[in-house]
């Protein structure tokens, strides 16, 4: 069934992925301040949390193409590929993620995989998303391209961090942490354009201190 959706994706949609690199270091000083407090978190987490606050703006991405009608959302129920053994994969919502606190994000995207485990997830909760993040982060792969949860029509892959050699304020070379971002979207129903603009305010937002204020 998973192989055969996939497919049906790739033959059905018109899929192009932008790529991107985010300055990650407002993302590592984030956790371990969460870390140091007490509020274990991870990278993923405080991703998810950034790419939510940025779909509420960006409702086009935060869609479903459905007998040739675009359906956007207000809410974002976010989708989170998790891969299970036996090499199968699975990708269940999180309802009204804008809702929620980072803590609460966190508990759901756990309850989610430990459901998961046990075959215990609903039918809505397979069905029922708005946009899907794909975490590719504990490998060694930077960027990818990952294939549309149809009919949802856009996924976002994080991938590895990596230091990068950037100029400091003083144009002394300081290594920097980035995280790769790679932005599949159906082309019917999202052009290059609004998609790009999307990537960038995500970049945006893991950049910026504020966001996990």
């Amino acid at each position: 069934m998973i192989a055969d959706k996939m497919v049906s994706s790739l033959r059905e949609t018109a899929q192009l992925t932008h790529h991107a690199t985010a300055d990650a270091s407002a993302l590592v000083t984030a956790k371990e301040r969460f870390d140091r407090s007490g509020q274990k978190t991870s990278i993923e987490d405080l991703a998810m949390f950034a790419v939510i606050r940025t779909l509420v703006d960006f409702q086009e991405l935060n869609a479903r193409l459905e007998q040739g009608a675009i359906n956007m959302s207000r809410p974002v129920h976010l989708c989170v590929a998790i891969g299970l053994p036996n090499n199968l994969l699975v990708a269940p919502a999180i309802f009204d993620a804008q809702s929620l606190s980072l803590s609460e994000l966190r508990a759901a995207r756990q309850d989610l995989a430990a459901r998961a485990r046990t075959n215990a997830l609903s039918v809505r909760e397979m069905t029922g998303g708005t946009f899907t993040i794909s975490n590719l982060g504990l490998s060694r792969v930077e960027h990818f391209t990952p294939i549309l949860n149809a009919p949802q029509v856009a996924i976002l892959g994080l991938g590895r961090m990596v230091e990068k050699p950037v100029k400091d304020q003083e144009g002394k070379i300081a290594f920097v942490p980035h995280i790769g971002l790679s932005l599949t979207f159906d082309h019917r129903a999202v052009d290059g354009a609004p998609a790009a603009a999307f990537l960038t305010a995500v970049c945006e937002s893991l950049e910026s201190s504020q966001t996990f204020a």
